[in-house]
């Protein structure tokens, strides 16, 4: 007991000259800001129409090509100009904001998806097709830029990441349900139910107009001038090389490991599904670690842990190797995608969300589009084992932006 007496005196004056102030601040954790709100929630279903609505036709309209007796290179174009238009619109869209808003560039958006879709159930004609793909193709740009942007504007900023991720998650979901079941509808139903439930899931969340958020645009900073001048920001051009890098990589594997010699149909459609889970476990991760932690530390391991994924896939002809290889790359595929959105957002200009976000979607679907067809043509002089090697080398070129931005923070 004698021994004791002086740490308990100790703790009594300290009890006696510690402040109510400091007692709150050190011993009761300040309540944490609510996530999912009224306008945070309207733009989540908003994404998840529009998604719906995208991927249903998606395979869809190449097989409605075929049957009007396009051929294989009509099927192609149809998703050429769908794509194109997507990245037309991701380049116009931070002009059209600070013209119009975010709210009516919105609706223009969902209308362009939706609206053309019941001409195709008129007699079939390639000219009528590639004009319902180009106009949706349009909407579809408009949409993803403009609720990427309002998804951030949505949720607070000290937990914006989490946000993100799990808007992530419920994007993730038209991806993985919508895309097999229009080719499903399709040969079960017939092309009629198809577009109809295209349309609808398009036009739906015009509903959801007036509950969107509607945030200010800076006209100087979110103009065509803010997108090139965002291009030569180091701060914003950085993540963007990081992110295109593993987009390039999620192309390739897309495209070519269902083709990949050695690969069954089994485990190629399993690698891809675990890739897909797996990136929307980790992006939902990164979202509530970078809250807490920064999230330009997760750029490196997130690229190295994509690297080691890719890389793994030179045993092509292993199936647990593959779905191992498949579930590392989704792991950093997801990291990369939070981590770098929410960098960009951060370190975008007062108003400048809008601008943000077309940038971080042209990193997306540049890459998604350009792999596959450099892929193409090296994997025809190496074979699938060293052409997979060298995509994971390319995610690993991509730690030289991500440690020049973790300098320069």
């Amino acid at each position: 007991m004698l021994q004791l007496a002086p740490t308990v005196k100790y703790m009594s004056t300290m009890t006696q000259t510690l402040s109510p102030a400091h007692a709150t601040r050190y011993d009761i954790p300040a309540a944490r800001p609510r996530l999912v709100t009224g306008r945070f929630a309207a733009a989540l279903l908003s994404d998840f129409g529009v998604l719906t609505s995208f991927y249903l036709l998606l395979s869809v309209t190449p097989m409605y090509a075929v049957s009007a007796g396009a051929g294989s290179a009509g099927a192609g174009l149809v998703t050429g100009s769908l794509m194109l238009t997507t990245v037309l619109a991701e380049f116009a869209s931070p002009r059209l904001l600070a013209r119009f808003g975010y709210r009516a560039v919105f609706a223009a958006g969902v209308l362009l998806l939706g609206g053309p879709a019941p001409a195709l159930l008129a007699p079939h004609s390639m000219a009528t097709i590639i004009a319902v793909s180009i106009a949706r193709g349009f909407g579809f740009g408009l949409c993803t830029v403009v609720l990427g942007a309002l998804v951030a504007a949505s949720v607070p900023a000290e937990r914006r990441g989490e946000g993100i991720g799990l808007a992530g998650v419920v994007t993730c979901v038209p991806a993985i349900v919508a895309l097999p079941s229009g080719v499903w509808l399709a040969q079960n139903t017939g092309y009629a139910v198809v577009i109809a439930i295209t349309a609808i899931s398009a036009l739906a969340p015009l509903a959801a107009v007036p509950w969107l958020a509607n945030p200010a645009v800076d006209k100087n900073d979110t103009g065509q001038a803010g997108l090139l001048g965002s291009l030569r920001s180091g701060g914003m051009l950085r993540p963007g090389l990081v992110f295109a890098a593993t987009t390039v990589s999620a192309g390739v594997v897309a495209s070519f490991l269902p083709l990949a010699a050695g690969v069954s149909a089994g485990v190629a459609t399993l690698g891809l599904f675990a890739q897909a889970v797996t990136a929307t476990a980790s992006r939902w991760w990164a979202g509530r670690r970078g809250d807490r932690h920064g999230h330009a530390g997760l750029l490196i391991p997130g690229l190295l842990i994509a690297a080691v994924g890719m890389a793994s896939l030179i045993w092509v002809s292993a199936p647990v190797v593959v779905i191992a290889g498949m579930c590392l790359f989704g792991i950093g595929f997801g990291i990369a995608q939070n981590a770098t959105f929410a960098l960009m957002i951060d370190r975008a200009p007062a108003g400048g969300y809008g601008t943000a976000s077309a940038l971080w979607n042209l990193a997306y679907d540049a890459g998604y589009g350009t792999g596959p067809i450099v892929f193409g043509l090296f994997v025809a002089h190496t074979g699938y084992p060293a052409a997979f090697a060298l995509t994971g080398m390319l995610i690993l070129a991509a730690l030289v932006p991500a440690v020049r931005d973790r300098r320069a923070r």
